[in-house]
């Protein structure tokens, strides 16, 4: 499975089941990185942070996240690297899941791309 762009993930957001594995303060904008112009995440986007993820079970992992064998995921965080990780671990589990690279990082830097925040 391939990794995905800024452009198709922006295209398919409402056909795609997105995952931000970053912590719970960056996903609901109360504390990411100065870098990053904006803070939140991509909506519709369901969180679990991917140091809880690596040790969950595929029955929990589909249990917490809602997901179906076989399902088309996208998994993104700041930079691409904690989600390339949990790419991996949700493959091993069985389903198709592609990496943001570009993850909140790029996706916050674009205006024109909505942005959820829990706040």
């Amino acid at each position: 499975m391939t990794d995905i762009a800024v452009d198709e993930l922006a295209r398919r957001l409402s056909e795609l089941t997105i995952v931000d594995v970053r912590t719970s303060h960056e996903f609901d904008g109360s504390l990411g990185n100065a870098c990053d112009p904006r803070q939140g995440h991509i909506p519709g986007a369901r969180h679990l942070d991917v140091h809880r993820l690596q040790h969950l079970r595929a029955d929990e992992i589909a249990s917490e996240l809602g997901l179906r064998p076989g399902e088309e995921v996208v998994v993104y965080c700041h930079s691409g690297s904690r989600s390339s990780f949990a790419a991996q671990i949700l493959r091993a589990h069985g389903y198709e899941a592609r990496n943001y690279v570009g993850s909140w990082h790029e996706w916050a830097q674009r205006d024109d791309l909505p942005v959820e925040t829990a706040a």
